[in-house]
């Protein structure tokens, strides 16, 4: 089967394809022959009802500086494309949300990856909450009493932008923290959003878990340990990648969100556990999955585009 694919990402320019998941799937449909129109978030218009873009057919080659060919800059119609990954990365601000309002014109006639309305829907610390058997105790909000009373409660508490990523300002605060108000109110002044506030979780120390789900089913895991100086376990921020192995508690918590995230039509999720205890479903820009096959586990882009070509062909 051979798809005409439009991706939508962030500049090929900046990435690092050693770690970037948006550039294994691209290798990966290129393998399979399928022809890669690439375009920038701000490319992207609606015309007459209609979306179309702006960019290049795409070709990919995996080596550091040399990863990329641009060809044939043209305007097209997405109604044209069999296949649109939507793969830029957060921030999950009114620019992101704003394509997706213009990719739901489209879907599902062409397949977006994810659906745009539930990405849109699904925000990764709200969707989270549904779950409450499986989360840790959490708080949204952007009352400081509220957040006060949190922390009498659980004591040593984590607090986060209700829309950030990467681990940008994430903090941890303990019971005795002076901090906590002045913190809060640096948060109310520059956030128009409530944030997230959690109770600390010391199993931390022995990493944040990303399971991924290709169609709501377990593809692959790593562990991310943080450095010795962070609470925060990103790998940019200088989080490790290690294998892992899936506990029964992983597979639970997998088992609980597996037919939430089929129906909401989430073909590519990435979740993060920690212990015992479910703390984000990542469906913007899921990463990861060039380490899980780093550390012998399986093909999780093959299993991406299976999955795809499986849908297309069922319909």
């Amino acid at each position: 089967m051979e798809l005409k694919v439009a991706v939508q990402m962030d500049p090929i320019e900046q990435i690092d394809i050693k770690g970037d998941s948006t550039f294994a799937i691209l290798l990966e449909a290129q393998r399979r022959g399928h022809s890669i129109f690439y375009y920038e978030p701000d490319n992207l218009s609606l015309l007459h009802g209609v979306p179309v873009a702006r960019g290049c057919i795409l070709r990919v080659k995996d080596e550091v500086g040399n990863h990329f060919e641009k060809l044939d800059p043209r305007r097209v119609q997405l109604t044209d494309f069999d296949v649109v990954q939507l793969r830029q990365d957060p921030p999950f601000d009114m620019n992101y949300i704003s394509t997706t309002h213009l990719l739901e014109t489209v879907h599902p006639q062409t397949l977006v990856v994810n659906d745009p309305h539930n990405v849109r829907n699904s925000p990764e610390k709200l969707f989270v909450t549904q779950f409450e058997n499986l989360t840790p105790p959490t708080l949204i909000t952007r009352d400081l009493s509220e957040v006060k009373e949190f922390r009498n409660v659980h004591e040593n508490i984590i607090v986060k932008p209700l829309y950030g990523n990467g681990g940008a300002g994430v903090f941890s605060l303990n019971r005795d923290d002076t901090n906590l108000s002045s913190l809060i109110e640096l948060f109310q002044g520059f956030f128009r959003e409530p944030f997230v506030v959690q109770k600390y979780l010391p199993a931390v120390r022995d990493g944040d878990k990303r399971i991924i789900l290709v169609d709501g089913e377990i593809a692959g895991a790593i562990n991310r340990r943080p450095a010795a100086d962070e609470t925060r376990s990103n790998m940019h921020v200088g989080g490790t990648p290690e294998p892992v192995e899936l506990t029964d508690r992983d597979r639970e918590i997998c088992a609980e969100i597996s037919g939430e995230l089929k129906r909401r039509g989430l073909i590519f999720t990435g979740i993060d556990v920690i212990g015992d205890y479910l703390t984000e479903i990542n469906v913007t820009s899921p990463t990861g999955i060039r380490e899980v096959k780093k550390f012998g586990g399986n093909d999780i882009a093959a299993m991406i585009w299976e999955a795809i070509e499986r849908k297309i062909s069922d319909r």
